[in-house]
């Protein structure tokens, strides 16, 4: 198991692969490290994150439609990065990073987000497959 070391959480253990595949999906994802600085301190709804607004905010790389943001934001959930934000009505949509999503962003920040062409091709994959790790 690893660890990651986080000022502001308690250092939570991991596997390798965990940490590898949340790494690679994170950094593949159309998501620019603003949009997860925010997440680690508020909610974000998805209208601040889809299309123009997305773009406008420094949130996305580029403009993407509501269906690619909530489908990039569902693979970053099951990777472990991501949640919902619930209120007492049930879910939002909104979302928040994760304890695993703040000390990668805490760890990452300052790194230069630019993945591979194996991440990529290996990230699609388990990204098409939905494989576990």
């Amino acid at each position: 198991m690893s660890t990651i070391e986080s000022k502001s959480y308690n250092s939570l253990t991991y596997a390798p692969k965990t940490i590898a595949r949340a790494k690679r999906s994170l950094f593949c994802s159309p998501f620019k490290v603003q949009l997860l600085v925010k997440m680690r301190h508020q909610s974000v709804p998805i209208n601040a994150i889809a299309s123009l607004a997305g773009l406008e905010n420094g949130y996305t790389r580029r403009s993407i439609s509501e269906l690619a943001a909530e489908n990039a934001l569902g693979w970053l959930i099951q990777v472990g990065i991501l949640r919902r934000e619930v209120d007492g009505q049930g879910i939002t949509d909104s979302f928040r990073l994760t304890p695993l999503g703040s000390q990668l962003i805490e760890q990452y920040a300052d790194s230069d987000w630019q993945p591979s062409m194996g991440e990529v091709f290996s990230n699609a994959l388990n990204q098409w497959f939905r494989l576990p790790l």
